[in-house]
């Protein structure tokens, strides 16, 4: 597959940004967020054998009306992070919007998906590096031959968690399907109020920065699905396993045991590495709107997650099993949860977050122990984004430079799990020889 950049612009929101609003100083978690742009790829297949040229053309334009009108609604998205203001100048410079020709049909690419063609993947979405001058979002309009489109878009993780992601993009597809009038959310800007900006030149720890997504030639990633019924039958063994123990509380969830089966597959990838059981952490961020007693709308905008760590250390048997990692994977839910829910300021947040950075770093520095990052999008309205052509036949995310991260999403009937595994080549080749990987995904 190729692809031609046809061409490249700034939209600037419809409406220019209010004096009083163009300078948006950023919370003291969104300070502490990686410096990385998210990519999310949605595919739509052409609407009927007459849709041509002169179709697509207009749907790139209402496009790009529509992307100038919602960044009047989230308005600090059409500026500049500055980073040693520790603020987003709204200033209108606005959003990149590219229009890309691909030389194929999208059936035919929807079709190598399983063949984790994500060299393919990365072509159809533009994720800068961040600076001063670099936009917060690009959008990149790749059309098919046959018709069909796919939205490419990168947002800036330091600005956006997935809850607001999402919440932008959904909102762009109904200004594009309906106007902008019919968009519900609203966002609201205020958590710098909750956490303010710290000074960050002292000993303030700091999330590892990334280098460049798509340059590192030793990490691959690779989809595995796991089908509404392989969940189910992970549920039952977890269950099973727990059996009689008071530790079985609830029934896992879809995310716990998808979770847990992809960390033990890679406790084990590390077992046949070094030849012993190695201790390892898992973190994953949770979304905490709703789950603290501050005064933080639901609509509030921005990175407002809270981190969560599982810890997993080898026992006197040598052997681990799926249910002692569900659990593990639980109770450092719960501990997080429990934390945010105590906080009686956004300073006990940040502190929150501060400890769990230099955790973090910590285990880096420690060469016997393994760190695995884990995200989910699972829940989230992904299948929702409608820009008027109809709900997208398929989203997928782009490869990650970073290694030992997983990404989790939903597939479309909203029952199975697509889990996207970034590792180095050598622990791939483990990875999926995995009995259990292997049993439990289709590729």
């Amino acid at each position: 597959m190729k692809t031609e950049i046809l061409s490249s612009k700034l939209i600037a929101p419809s409406s220019p940004t209010s004096p009083h609003l163009q300078k948006s100083p950023i919370s003291c978690l969104e300070q502490l967020a990686l410096s990385v742009y998210v990519p999310r790829i949605f595919f739509y297949q052409a609407e009927g054998e007459e849709h041509g040229v002169s179709d697509i053309e207009e749907e790139s334009k209402q496009l790009q009306k529509s992307l100038s009108e919602i960044l009047t609604l989230f308005y600090p998205l059409g500026g500049r992070y500055i980073k040693d203001d520790a603020s987003i100048h709204c200033n209108d410079k606005g959003a990149e919007y590219l229009e890309v020709k691909v030389n194929s049909n999208l059936s035919q690419f929807l079709e190598r998906k399983e063949h984790h063609e994500t060299e393919l993947l990365n072509q159809l979405v533009n994720l800068p590096s961040e600076s001063d001058d670099t936009p917060l979002v690009t959008v990149q309009f790749n059309m098919f031959k046959c018709g069909g489109v796919a939205i490419g878009m990168g947002v800036s993780h330091r600005i956006l968690d997935a809850f607001s992601a999402f919440g932008f993009i959904n909102a762009f597809a109904t200004a594009c399907r309906m106007g902008v009038d019919k968009v519900g959310y609203r966002p609201t800007f205020q958590l710098a109020s909750l956490c303010p900006p710290r000074d960050m030149t002292g000993p303030t720890p700091r999330v590892p920065a990334q280098e460049n997504q798509f340059k590192s030639s030793n990490v691959v990633m690779k989809r595995f699905v796991f089908s509404g019924a392989a969940i189910s039958k992970l549920k039952a063994a977890v269950s099973a396993g727990l059996r009689g123990s008071e530790l079985l509380k609830r029934q896992p969830t879809r995310v716990e045991v998808v979770i847990g089966l992809i960390w033990l597959a890679l406790i084990k990838v590390a077992k046949a590495r070094c030849g012993h059981w190695r201790p390892s952490i898992l973190r994953f961020p949770v979304n905490i709107r709703g789950k603290t007693t501050l005064p933080v709308p639901e609509n509030s905008f921005g990175n407002f997650i809270g981190p969560v760590f599982a810890k997993f250390t080898p026992n006197a048997e040598n052997n681990v099993q799926l249910h002692e990692l569900v659990v593990q994977v639980r109770d450092g839910l719960s501990r997080t949860i429990a934390d945010i829910a105590n906080a009686s300021s956004g300073d006990d947040l940040a502190l929150m977050l501060c400890n769990a950075i230099k955790e973090e770093s910590e285990a880096r520095e420690n060469s016997e122990v393994d760190l695995f990052h884990f995200t989910s999008w699972c829940r989230f309205p992904m299948y929702e984004a409608d820009f008027g052509w109809g709900k997208p036949t398929w989203v997928t995310t782009a490869i990650s430079s970073k290694k030992r991260i997983s990404t989790l999403m939903d597939t479309k009937d909203g029952d199975g799990i697509e889990a996207w595994i970034s590792l180095d080549e050598n622990n791939m080749l483990l990875f999926e020889q995995d009995p259990d990987i292997i049993t439990f995904t289709a590729r």
